[in-house]
């Protein structure tokens, strides 16, 4: 797996586990929410400063980006379409 499919694909990993949308981590982590989605796709070569804030935006460690996952692994899922009932 190419480095920025492995760094999206983690990423994508770490923010569905904390069931946050990519527009709710760009707020958090200060980036635009279609970067992060070009990011989880493996189009953007970003920096390791910009890992660094989404890290600390995911309460991660930097070195979560760079997981290799096993073998036959499914790919990370998605979070449920649609806003969170109220309660």
């Amino acid at each position: 797996m190419r480095a920025r499919a492995l760094v999206g694909w983690n990423l994508r990993r770490l923010r569905v586990a904390k069931a946050l949308s990519q527009e709710a981590l760009g707020l958090v982590a200060g980036l635009e929410p279609s970067y992060i989605g070009r990011i989880e796709r493996g189009r953007e070569n970003t920096t390791i400063e910009t890992l660094e804030g989404l890290a600390a935006a995911l309460e991660a460690e930097l070195s979560a980006f760079f997981v290799i996952p096993e073998p036959g692994a499914a790919k990370p899922g998605s979070l449920r379409p649609g806003r969170k009932p109220k309660g």
